[in-house]
């Protein structure tokens, strides 16, 4: 069996609604925090999938988090030989960095449920099963885009919302596995600063989730499924 691995940066920041697609491509799922003693020794290049999950650092914040520079130089081969990777949110921003880019704290709080633009390029592209679909959003941090990459989304506040570097590497800087898991209310209650400085309030946040968020994580199971459909 395929052996998909997930890296977990806060425990309230897991694979949600993506683990179902993953275990149906016949992947094994396992899953380390970048707590556990074992970590460091990790070597990243094995697993025949990575997934990187979603953190409240900033990749730059390297003396804070001493594994960010750890895990960086670890993930720079995995990317180099094109082994598949997938990253979300601050996951992104990791694959970002160990592609040259700058990662950097951006001028706007996006948080909550809006859809993203699909590059003219990306039309048929995994990203395809998100046009039209509100999904959440939660970040203040951005990218630039990594040499060699190709611009998957967009959205109105920030250019860079996914990118692609060949088949295998895929980086989502929203949360489309996000709208059926309980740990959503755990972001609020943990970040209530972010929805008030992104102009949004608890109460409307919380119905938007109820409202939207099945839709979107359909959405988001549907992309992941053809991206894993389609490694090379």
């Amino acid at each position: 069996m395929k052996r998909a691995l997930i890296i977990r940066h806060v425990p309230y920041e897991g694979v949600a609604g993506y683990r179902a697609p993953i275990e149906a491509a016949g992947y094994e799922v396992g899953r380390v925090d970048v707590t556990d003693p074992g970590f460091a020794s990790l070597d990243l290049r094995t697993p025949d999938l990575l997934i990187m999950m979603g953190g409240p650092m900033g990749v730059y914040e390297q003396d804070s988090h001493p594994w960010i520079g750890c895990q960086l130089r670890r993930l720079q081969p995995r990317l180099a030989a094109g082994r598949p990777t997938l990253g979300v949110c601050f996951g992104a921003q990791m694959i970002a960095a160990a592609l040259g880019a700058d990662v950097y704290a951006g001028p706007h709080k996006e948080v909550g449920f809006h859809p993203v633009k699909i590059q003219d390029n990306a039309g048929k592209s995994p990203l395809r099963h998100l046009v039209d679909t509100p999904i959440l959003h939660w970040h203040g941090d951005t990218f630039t885009l990594p040499a060699g990459a190709e611009l998957l989304a967009s959205s109105h506040l920030y250019d860079h919302q996914a990118f692609r570097v060949g088949a295998n590497i895929l980086a989502l800087q929203f949360h489309a596995e996000m709208g059926e898991d309980e740990r959503f209310h755990a972001w609020i209650e943990q970040w209530p600063e972010s929805v008030i400085e992104a102009g949004g309030d608890e109460a409307s946040l919380r119905a938007a989730h109820d409202a939207l968020g099945p839709t979107a994580v359909a959405a988001g199971r549907a992309m992941i499924t053809q991206w894993l459909a389609e490694l090379g």
